[in-house]
């Protein structure tokens, strides 16, 4: 499938939460995801959000957002908020699957499985000749 390169810089919005007692996380959170590989630009937005721009073909809002999660950022959980989280993640991921672009080590596994499974000897090969099956 042929993709424009335009449609793979997404455009998002990651909100914080305002209860979090740390004033300045979107500011911190910046300064984190600048260094991170595939971001293409990450401004803050007053008062408790980010614009970030990325490729996907290097990174999603899934893998960004975990990885502030997993650093102590609290992220904004409201309904709404859940819910475009929800809808981008799956898009992003219907895309790159679309795209043929796998997380990191799926593809070698899925690989590295199959080939191990055509050689090893089981019980899942029917031991008659192809044209004998086309007469049960």
């Amino acid at each position: 499938m042929h993709a424009d390169t335009e449609e793979l810089y997404k455009h998002r919005l990651i909100q914080f939460c305002r209860f979090h007692p740390g004033p300045d996380q979107p500011g911190s959170a910046a300064l984190l995801l600048r260094a991170l590989a595939g971001m293409r630009s990450v401004q803050e937005v007053p008062p408790l959000a980010l614009a970030v721009v990325y490729d996907l073909r290097r990174v999603t809002l899934e893998g960004i957002e975990s990885a502030l999660c997993q650093s102590g950022y609290h992220l904004d959980n409201s309904l709404l908020c859940k819910l475009k989280r929800a809808l981008f993640y799956y898009t992003e991921e219907t895309q790159r699957e679309n795209l043929a672009l796998t997380q990191e080590g799926e593809s070698t596994q899925r690989e590295v499985f199959v080939n191990r499974y055509q050689h090893v000897a089981h019980g899942c090969r029917d031991p008659q000749p192809e044209y004998w099956r086309e007469y049960q």
